[in-house]
């Protein structure tokens, strides 16, 4: 019998704050690791009571933190939820490389620290990413929908789950144009198993290439949100 962490499940519950928050708002480094460690954005509008968003963010390959926060912190800024973005262990994310590992046991510590000092709002907690980590945040979250509510995926390649737990709603944005990864083959793909599997899925495609693309990021943050959003341009 395998260990459910080998198939990706995280051990992780949801857990009530035990710590203080962060001091200071903006980015914040969890202190859990001396190299790559994981970064939490605190907006400034975050409420000061009350339970609070909560979105994890995976690079992708080759990327840290700073890449990606930037595409998402007006937004947490405007609409009051926290960022977590961790980082892969090595260049991309374990189950790219050779299955689940060091990064899921990282995100364990991770998730632990930020529920330790922030009353999260389990209805809206979820998990995104861009291309090897739009990857890990659809495997990761149809893995583990018992305990996130939201998975967004920004230009992913693959899924990999052995495992599916819970209900997400899922948002998969895709380019026309992706030279990197074809959008036949994934984007398109992965909607229409999910939809044929039941899963609640939205579903965009945007006329560009492999890029993190600024208005479909508007989409999915309405769609984590849960409010009705504009079309895509």
């Amino acid at each position: 019998m395998f260990a459910p962490s080998l198939m990706g499940r995280l051990s992780f519950t949801h857990i009530a704050p035990s710590k203080p928050p962060f001091e200071n708002p903006g980015r914040n480094h969890l202190g859990l690791f001396a190299e790559r460690d994981a970064v939490l954005y605190v907006p400034s509008s975050l409420p000061k009571e009350g339970p609070v968003p909560l979105l994890v963010m995976f690079h992708g390959a080759g990327g840290f933190p700073e890449k990606v926060l930037p595409f998402l912190e007006e937004h947490a800024e405007r609409e009051g939820f926290l960022i977590l973005a961790p980082q892969s262990l090595y260049p991309t994310w374990d189950i790219v490389i050779g299955g689940s590992g060091p990064d899921l046991e990282r995100l364990e510590q991770e998730l632990t620290e930020v529920f330790s000092r922030y009353q999260i709002d389990t209805s809206h907690f979820g998990f995104a990413g861009f291309s090897d980590g739009g990857s890990y945040s659809l495997s990761m979250g149809i893995t583990n929908g018992d305990l996130v509510s939201h998975v967004i995926v920004f230009s992913g390649g693959f899924m990999s789950v052995f495992m599916q737990e819970g209900m997400p709603k899922v948002f998969i944005s895709h380019g026309l144009i992706d030279e990197q990864l074809p959008i036949e083959t994934s984007g398109r793909k992965h909607a229409d198993q999910l939809k044929a599997a039941g899963y609640d899925v939205n579903y965009v495609e945007f006329n560009e290439k492999h890029i993190i693309h600024p208005p479909i990021v508007k989409l999915a943050i309405d769609f984590f949100l849960d409010r009705p959003a504009a079309a895509a341009e």
